[in-house]
């Protein structure tokens, strides 16, 4: 199992410890790039003008929120990505 099949693994699972490195370096290997906006705002994009995804980066911790947690596994799954 490589390092990206754990994180998408833990993402699964993840309750609110998943922090916004490891949800970073998971999109990257699912063929994501990061792009910076405004402020705290990131998009995240695959080339899929469908699939686009744009969050909030955490502050003042770097833990991810349970709710984003639950959105973006939504997402993926009805995506067909994880």
């Amino acid at each position: 199992m490589t390092k990206a099949d754990k994180l998408v693994a833990r993402f699964k699972t993840a309750k609110s410890d998943f922090t916004w490195n490891e949800l970073s370096s998971m999109l990257e290997s699912l063929g994501y790039r990061q792009q910076q906006g405004a402020g705290s705002r990131v998009k995240f994009d695959n080339g899929n003008p469908d699939q686009k995804i744009s969050l909030h980066k955490p502050h003042p911790g770097n833990e991810v929120k349970i709710y984003v947690i639950r959105e973006l596994r939504k997402k993926l799954k009805d995506w067909r990505m994880i």
